[in-house]
């Protein structure tokens, strides 16, 4: 059966477009820093009438959320960008969903939510994006490992088509059948779209072009596309209880391989906990890994000492671990931590993780966060994220200082966690072989750590991007996906990476779908794939 669309809904609002340079200037770069931004006006839309009004102007348009893109996705080139700041309305949640607008921040949707006492946790670490961004790039975060990347939160969408066509769609109404295509009819004609039938790696991260597989419902084709087959303008989200107590531990170990070892351990009782209900059983939502390389950024940067951390001269890494556990009030967790090793020490979510830990040798060593203190919570955090602020500024001084050519040149990529460490072995070998200087973190419990080149000149840049075009066909061998969680965008080493990945006739079958719902190419020209 076709899918109908409908015409869009809502007065035209008369501010529409803002003209204005010091708007426009605003908007023309994204967290790449991704070159040659330009456009000639800001559109912020209102309503679906807004929306369909910048679509069938004739010019191209990006849309754009906070744009804290980190593959130049949100970078535009030229025409309108349309910006999702004033589609900001969170309809109240029941107990299991919520509609809000594109334009939401995801730190005001948790918010908003927590006096609800619900919780939306694939949230990716940056609660600054938008839940249009997320939505577009199928985000994924630390906690990944239990939750899940986006797709699996999104119950439906309501996307505005170029040509100003509006699609409602709920997820399990519109399935892929025997024809391989989607007919969706509307005021702007009938578009028939044939979905790609290649392959897609079987990971629990992937941002890598269209979904595509048999039997596919039609709101996972908006999914991941980076806003080239339509603009969302919102959606429903599915919801569940607020978490009642996260524990954070900060851990160092010695090397890999035991670090390794322990987050099997720690995956194995979780995934052991989900599947038995048992209530004292440990819940592992996320593990963070951050190499030596990162130890010493740490150092260097004053960053155990601003947050009030130490670790042992012997460390060659540290894990960031994010435990979910039952309400207690911290005298009790004190207890059980202290009690834990006793032979009748309790039988106790958090007895279990420190005896687990202690198995592993590196319980007195580790430094807790417990429910309730929010401080040193934010301390532990702050340590995970002064890794990429540091690489990041070392980045950006080096193309002050060196070479104005030098940018971010980084991996994002997936394998099943067995295939890890070879992956690891992978990174290292071939980083070392061109003599390249790499800080490596990330979310070891979902097999996806970043590799970043810090540069001493133009030239590393260079290495390290035939570092990672390399690095992605060994991924793609070991089962993984070379495009995990920030998407594609117009990053030129990305696009080769999708290529990579499915080929020229994958490729062609995305411009195929692309053809279908954007004939005039107006949506997004030149992401995923080049004009």
């Amino acid at each position: 059966m076709p899918i109908v669309a409908r015409p869009p809904r809502g007065p035209l609002s008369s501010d529409l477009f803002d003209h204005g340079a010091d708007a426009v200037a605003a908007h023309l770069e994204d967290a790449a820093h991704y070159p040659g931004g330009q456009a000639d006006v800001v559109a912020r839309p209102r309503t679906e009438a807004d929306v369909a009004a910048v679509l069938t102007d004739g010019r191209p348009v990006l849309a754009v959320g906070a744009q804290s893109s980190l593959t130049g996705g949100a970078t535009p080139a030229g025409g309108i960008v349309l910006a999702s700041s004033r589609l900001t309305t969170i309809e109240p949640p029941d107990a299991h969903h919520v509609r809000v607008g594109a334009g939401v921040v995801l730190g005001t949707l948790l918010e908003d939510l927590a006096t609800h006492g619900l919780d939306f946790p694939p949230v990716p670490t940056y609660l600054g994006a938008t839940v249009g961004g997320i939505i577009a790039t199928n985000a994924a975060g630390a906690a990944t490992f239990k939750y899940g990347t986006t797709r699996e939160w999104v119950e439906g969408v309501t996307v505005v088509l170029a040509g100003g066509d509006v699609l409602d769609i709920t997820r399990g109404a519109h399935v892929l059948d025997d024809t391989g295509t989607f007919v969706i009819e509307g005021p702007a004609g009938t578009r028939v779209v044939p979905v790609p039938t290649y392959a897609m790696p079987d990971v629990v991260k992937r941002s890598a072009g269209y979904h595509a597989a048999p039997g596919m419902d039609l709101v996972d084709l908006f999914i991941g596309a980076e806003g080239t087959l339509g603009v969302i303008v919102s959606a429903v989200l599915r919801l569940q209880p607020l978490r009642a107590g996260l524990c954070y531990a900060l851990v160092p170990v010695s090397d890999e391989p035991r670090a390794l070892a322990l987050v099997a351990d720690l995956r194995e009782a979780s995934r052991q906990t989900w599947q038995s209900h048992d209530a004292a059983g440990i819940d592992v939502a996320a593990i963070e890994h951050m190499d030596d390389r990162s130890l010493q950024i740490l150092r260097e940067d004053g960053a155990d000492r601003k947050y009030e951390v130490s670790w042992p001269a012997s460390a060659g890494l540290l894990l960031l671990i994010q435990l979910e556990l039952p309400l207690l009030t911290q005298e009790d967790a004190y207890e059980q931590i202290s009690s834990a090793l006793d032979d009748d020490g309790p039988d106790t979510p958090l007895a279990r993780f420190c005896r687990v830990l202690d198995h592993h040798g590196v319980l007195d060593d580790a430094e807790l966060a417990l429910p309730g203190d929010r401080k040193r919570a934010e301390q532990l955090l702050g340590v995970r994220e002064a890794v990429p602020a540091g690489v990041n500024a070392r980045v950006g001084r080096a193309k002050r200082d060196l070479d104005g050519r030098i940018a971010k040149t980084a991996a994002d990529m997936v394998v099943p966690f067995e295939k890890f460490g070879e992956m690891m072995d992978i990174y290292r070998a071939g980083f070392a072989r061109r003599g390249l200087d790499v800080a490596t973190w990330g979310h070891v419990s979902d097999g996806n750590v970043h590799p970043n080149v810090l540069p001493r000149s133009y030239e590393d840049v260079e290495a390290g991007k035939a570092a990672i075009l390399e690095f992605g066909v060994e991924v793609a061998r070991l089962g993984g996906c070379p495009l995990a969680e920030h998407g594609v965008g117009r990053h030129p080493v990305k696009q080769a990476l999708l290529r990579q990945l499915y080929g020229d006739e994958g490729i062609a079958q995305m411009r195929r779908v692309k053809q279908a719902l954007d004939p005039q190419g107006l949506l997004a020209p030149g992401v995923l794939f080049s004009t």
